[in-house]
């Protein structure tokens, strides 16, 4: 087990790597100077020059990108280009806004998720089964930020009027205004995931159903339930696992055009209006934080999918 683990942190940390250095090089061939961000366009060249010179951007990139990765690694991405303030001043209340938004997404999701594919397994080839598999694959193809549009239009202000249309930041409010303004842009990005989830969900519990185990199980004499609980769900629901802690990945990546709708301040909204005004700093650090978060629930999902289940253990280390 140790052995699975140095090699998939070892992988992990390697595509980090990999990730901070593209990210490095494209913003650093994105149009845009940043001294002339900042000083505004009546600057003269010698003072844009001179606030380059002093940002250090005149500097080779593989010594810029050394630094910068130095830094990075102890939790230091650099200043504002627009104001001068610690990235992180911003960076870490936009994480918590987004890392809120996305927990609520998943208590939406996961429950419900699993165990519509676990009917729509048990009801195979029936109406059940088909409503709810259409259902799914219909709500996986149509983007987020569609899903949250219709959102707001039937259930916010324009029609029925049950929820707040825009989130705000939400940094004084009490957890159930919390709860209550986030409900839309979770339910959007629950929706989306629902599709993939109880998918996977349908499947491996499908395969378990049809598996020797259950059978022999089942001629034992155990009761429905006892075989469903012990070897059903625990086997079927494996694949579930993994698909859920890939989601994570994606969710930060639809988060994006979420908050951008609602007019929700996380990470996402950062992300989009640090790359508009060019402000690279907080652009590269928006995305290698998204990246480490991917990492770690990747890792976490393969861990405890090996965990519950050797052979895949077994299988990769081979």
């Amino acid at each position: 087990m140790l052995r699975y683990v140095l090699n998939r942190v070892a992988l992990g940390l390697v595509s980090l790597l990999l990730l901070s250095m593209m990210i490095f090089v494209a913003a650093q061939v994105l149009p845009g100077n940043p001294g002339r961000i900042v000083l505004g366009r009546e600057a003269t060249p010698n003072a844009v020059e001179q606030f380059n010179h002093a940002l250090g951007v005149d500097r080779p990139l593989p010594v810029r990108y050394a630094d910068w990765l130095s830094d990075a690694v102890r939790g230091d991405f650099g200043a504002n280009y627009t104001d001068g303030r610690a990235v992180t001043d911003d960076l870490v209340p936009a994480l918590q806004r987004s890392l809120f938004l996305a927990v609520y997404a998943f208590i939406l999701c996961i429950p419900i998720s699993i165990l519509a594919g676990v009917i729509a397994a048990l009801r195979r080839g029936r109406p059940t089964d088909r409503a709810i598999t259409v259902t799914g694959l219909s709500l996986a193809v149509i983007p987020e930020f569609v899903l949250g549009a219709i959102l707001v239009t039937l259930l916010g202000p324009a029609f029925l009027n049950w929820f707040p249309g825009i989130a705000g930041a939400l940094i004084d409010a009490s957890f159930v205004t919390k709860v209550d303004s986030l409900f839309m842009p979770a339910l959007a990005l629950a929706l989306v995931l629902f599709g993939y989830i109880a998918r996977m969900a349908r499947a491996g519990t499908m395969e378990a159903l049809d598996a020797d185990f259950t059978r022999t199980a089942t001629l034992k004499g155990l009761k429905q339930r006892q075989v469903m609980v012990r070897h059903v769900l625990r086997n079927g629901l494996l694949p579930t696992i993994a698909v859920i802690s890939t989601q994570v990945g994606y969710l930060f990546g639809g988060i994006v055009a979420i908050e951008k709708l609602f007019g929700y301040p996380g990470i996402g909204f950062l992300t989009v209006t640090s790359a508009q005004i060019k402000n690279f700093p907080m652009l590269l650090a928006c995305v290698l934080v998204i990246g480490v978060i991917y990492f770690v629930a990747t890792l976490a999902g393969d861990l405890l999918t090996a965990a519950l289940n050797p052979r895949v253990r077994l299988a990769r280390q081979s």
